[in-house]
């Protein structure tokens, strides 16, 4: 039997449509390639900003925050989420210039953002080092628990009725007229739709179906500490975007930020930087001097994808009927689950109520393309 829709790639976007379409009435079935949200849905380090939000996707990510916020109502299941304010800072003069143009741009989309002198933002988070010299409060943030969401994702998607298929690696799609066979390595999977969800792999994926899709491609690195004294109750960054710091309940504190690891998408390979973890550590120990007082327990990467105007990939795939793509967007947890539900409406004919991001904006024409390579392959005249 065919199925309406096959979804490949169970992270948040994937399992999200997936969900969304199955309790509509569609007959769905999730394919991936490991476990699900296992990916970059699994292990990212869970933040819920506004503050690293782009301004175009304020609107999205404040009615995502509302999603995260009642995941036992809409997903039935606990992920772990904790809603605070926020503090992104600024050590420098360069980085005072980027906090306040941003922040402004930022409240002015609607996010609850204001920008706070250092003895304010001390006041808000007493464990602050001495060297901020600007704040932006944002009065709604936070985080969820990267690992729970997988496995609150999984349940969602089997008591929905869901065909799941994990563990199974999906090597090509092709058009059948019909709909789409789904070539795996355990067989071959009809449906009359598909969604191509892949995170970083969403480029050869698209490959598949003939369009030349480009994904940047971030190994992201992390690290946690032991267990702690109280040492902050806000999710802490820097206007670089270099620093993520947020603390749980039991005590455990996730340092994060975009510090690079070394990774290679083709072997699917990817590991810490020592240089890179270092640089890292030092900067959260700058912002919140107690940290120097605990010890690392893990340090891990992740591959994260991004297009070139760090906007997401959100809508069909031009030249082919009832195919569509999702994802490949900066800072993509926060907003992941409203845009998935969007292109769930759009699927099932409905009008979403926010636009989508087609990804025609990122395909270079044939013609354009032929012209500038051969423009590159002329010598050059000396």
């Amino acid at each position: 039997m065919s199925l309406d829709l096959a979804v490949i790639g169970g992270g948040i976007n994937g399992a999200t449509t997936a969900l969304f379409c199955q309790r509509c009435g569609m007959r769905v079935g999730l394919i991936e390639r490991d476990g699900l949200s296992r990916g970059a849905s699994g292990v990212n380090a869970g933040t819920l900003t506004l503050q690293m939000t782009r301004v175009a996707l304020m609107p999205y990510a404040l009615k995502a925050h509302e999603m995260w916020a009642t995941t036992r109502d809409w997903l039935g299941h606990d992920v772990g989420v904790v809603l605070c304010e926020g503090l992104s800072l600024a050590f420098t003069e360069a980085e005072e210039d980027i906090l306040a143009d941003r922040a402004q741009k930022r409240a002015a989309a609607g996010a609850p953002i204001r920008l706070v002198s250092p003895q304010q933002a001390k006041a808000i988070e007493p464990g602050l080092g001495d060297g901020v010299r600007l704040a932006a409060h944002a009065t709604l943030d936070g985080f969820a628990n990267a690992y729970l969401t997988g496995l609150a994702y999984r349940a969602a998607l089997v008591d929905a009725g869901v065909a799941l298929h994990e563990h199974t690696l999906v090597t090509g799609v092709t058009p059948t007229g019909a709909g789409y066979d789904i070539h795996t390595v355990s067989g071959v999977i009809a449906a009359k739709r598909v969604v191509l969800a892949g995170g970083v792999w969403l480029q050869p994926m698209a490959a598949w179906l003939g369009v030349d899709l480009p994904i940047k491609v971030l190994t992201n690195q992390l690290a946690v500490t032991e267990r702690a004294p109280p040492m902050m109750r806000t999710v802490l960054g820097i206007a670089s975007g270099l620093l993520s710091l947020k603390q749980y309940s039991h005590g455990t504190v996730v340092i994060g930020g975009g510090w690079q690891g070394v990774g290679d998408r083709e072997a699917n390979t990817h590991h810490v930087d020592p240089d890179s973890l270092i640089g890292n550590v030092r900067l959260a120990q700058y912002a919140v001097p107690a940290l120097g007082q605990t010890r690392l327990v893990r340090a891990w990467t992740g591959f994260e994808a991004e297009t070139a105007d760090a906007l997401p990939v959100a809508g069909a795939i031009p030249g082919h009927q009832d195919a569509y793509a999702i994802g490949s967007v900066h800072s993509g947890y926060t907003s992941g689950p409203y845009i998935a539900r969007l292109l769930a409406d759009h699927i099932l004919g409905r009008v979403p109520a926010l636009p989508l991001f087609p990804m025609d904006r990122l395909i270079e024409p044939a013609a354009a393309k032929g012209e500038r390579h051969g423009r590159e392959r002329q010598p050059l005249s000396l």
